[in-house]
């Protein structure tokens, strides 16, 4: 949850608190989860959920401009740190709808039917926002560094 969290907020702290926020909502509520049924899809819907509340009173997160993006950055290493880092910011580039549905079907693993469900989407919009989610991923890894992930 924490890792999910950590890309729908884009800051360590703020993503504690939405985890800490779905927990909280999560044990109010603990009723309404089924027992016997999967309770990642259920905790999930909940973060999610609390995420668009959040974004919904807050204004828009906007995007580090590149000279802020420079000072934070280390000097990596080896390639695979500078591929993971393009690979984040192309990440945090795509739209909000395509980013969670790949960051739960991809990172999570969750099977489509759970991740719908999660985001109280049909199965069919889950997999047309994961589809449309990797071509664009793929092409802003192409313009960072020429490769695909």
């Amino acid at each position: 949850m924490r890792r999910y969290a950590r890309v729908l907020e884009r800051n360590a702290a703020h993503a504690d608190d939405l985890v800490q926020d779905t927990l909280e909502s999560a044990w109010r509520n603990w009723r309404q989860w089924r027992p016997g049924s999967d309770i990642r899809p259920w905790l999930f819907g909940i973060m999610h959920n609390r995420h668009v509340d959040h974004v919904r009173r807050s204004r828009p997160a906007s995007e580090l401009p590149d000279e802020e993006w420079a000072r934070l950055a280390v000097p990596p290493a080896h390639e695979r740190e500078l591929q993971l880092r393009d690979l984040d910011r192309a990440i945090a580039r795509l739209p909000d709808e395509q980013r969670e549905v790949l960051l739960l079907v991809v990172v999570e693993e969750m099977r489509y039917q759970d991740a719908a469900k999660a985001l109280g989407l049909a199965v069919g919009t889950v997999m047309s926002r994961l589809h449309r989610g990797r071509e664009r991923l793929r092409q802003l890894m192409v313009e960072y560094g020429g490769a695909e992930p």
